[in-house]
């Protein structure tokens, strides 16, 4: 039996919310992706661990700054040191679009770090590839498309061709695996991709490029034992109740709001030959706030108090104590000519414990004039139809009248220096 670490889309350096830690000069909202890679880090070392599988996507992008390549780096060494075997997947995030360029593991390739294997290419490890252990690993990093384009010279294919002959070739290169495996020995697939029938969560704002989907008879082959799947940020076992365990851990922190009421987690799976244990480990990570309330029902009275909008906006939030350094938002929808009565830094006030807080504003446009069945835009006047206008945007009585007025004598002046035809 083998145990395994496997988790994926590590993100680092994501810092869209919060504000600088001083000491450190980081971001805090880094120092959180941080603390949940040094969680991961830690149960490796502690538990002992024969094989670290990382799935792909270090970092947000293909160029991270030199800074957090020294965050990333430092926790990889540990690995290294403790005698971790470490299987780097290069990911979407990681791989840069130009062919022959340095894809942002390259470094762990290129020093030749000790255990440390950064997987660009597909590639079969057999035991002797991996330090002596008892296991085989199919790794199918993100598979570019420009690359196999330029290396089979299709750049005049439609895409859909292109997708099929990448899984074509996948199929083919995965059938010749297979012949080369020792079948007594357990087997890990890990890829960087989407397998179809995967659920998303919210990391459409931070996917790159297009996808390819790998078919779900490939990963649910039950020749295969364990299966280390990265690119999607929700965490989902796709064969659950069966083997072998087809499993995304998720990101390890929350990106956005889009992962608001997602957990997070990386994985520990005790591997052996026909059977697999799974443990999922919930990572603690920066808690989401994402509330939405709808103030219009408070002017079925004529125009609200600003202190009733503002009740009616900490009544849509958790007590102060509950949003304690957590990022919140609260969407707030009202009509648009309540404006000026959102008392904002009243609410900025109410807030202030919260690591980030966000208000979105949503005014709203009134409906359009509803007409009596009997009138049309062409039997009325212009003074008629501006008081319909006025009386649908709720002007008061008296703005009517004189509004009526001036408009009247803006007619009139108008009329009166009409040039004769």
């Amino acid at each position: 039996m083998i145990k395994i670490l496997h988790f994926a889309d590590a993100h680092i350096d994501i810092a869209n919310y919060g504000r600088h830690d001083p000491v450190s000069g980081l971001p805090l909202r880094v120092l959180d992706f941080l603390k949940a890679l040094d969680t991961i880090v830690d149960a490796a070392v502690e538990e002992k661990v024969d094989l670290v599988i990382f799935a792909g996507d270090a970092y947000k992008d293909r160029a991270p700054a030199p800074t957090y390549q020294r965050e990333w780096g430092r926790r990889v060494m540990r690995l290294s040191r403790a005698g971790i075997r470490t299987l780097l997947l290069v990911g979407n995030h990681d791989l840069s679009p130009a062919v022959g360029r340095a894809h942002a593991l390259q470094e762990y390739e290129t020093l030749n770090v000790p255990g440390v294997q950064v997987i660009g290419l597909p590639t079969l490890l057999l035991p002797d590839q991996l330090g002596g252990l008892p296991v085989q690993v199919m790794a199918l990093p993100w598979v570019s498309r420009s690359y196999l384009m330029a290396s089979r010279e299709l750049s005049g294919a439609v895409i859909k061709d292109v997708y099929e002959q990448i899984e074509e070739t996948l199929r083919l290169q995965i059938a010749e695996w297979f012949e080369k495996i020792d079948p007594s020995l357990p087997v890990i697939f890990t890829a960087h991709g989407t397998v179809e029938g995967a659920l998303y969560g919210g990391e459409r704002s931070v996917m790159l490029g297009n996808d390819l989907k790998l078919p779900g008879s490939l990963v649910r082959d039950p020749r295969l034992d364990y299966v280390a799947l990265g690119h999607i940020h929700k965490w989902q076992n796709l064969n659950e109740n069966a083997h072998p365990p087809v499993i995304y851990p998720g990101s390890i922190e929350r990106v956005d709001f889009g992962e608001a009421q997602d957990d997070k987690y990386y994985v520990v799976a005790h591997i052996d030959r026909g059977n697999t244990q799974v443990e999922w480990r919930k990572l603690n990570g920066r808690r989401f706030i994402d509330r939405r309330v709808n103030l219009s029902s408070l002017g079925e009275n004529g125009l609200p108090q600003a202190e009733a909008l503002l009740d009616a906006m900490k009544q849509a939030l958790p007590k102060p104590s509950q949003m304690d350094q957590a990022i919140v938002r609260l969407t707030i929808e009202y009509p648009r000519d309540w404006e000026t009565l959102i008392d904002e830094a009243a609410l900025r006030k109410f807030t202030e414990d919260t690591f980030d807080f966000h208000l979105v504003r949503r005014p709203q446009i009134e409906a359009r004039i509803r007409l009596d069945p009997d009138q049309t835009i062409s039997t009325l006047g212009p003074i008629e139809l501006l008081d319909h206008y006025w009386k649908a945007n709720k002007f008061q009585p008296q703005d009517i009248e004189e509004l009526n007025s001036l408009a009247r004598k803006l007619i009139g002046t108008a009329t009166d220096n009409e040039v004769p035809e």
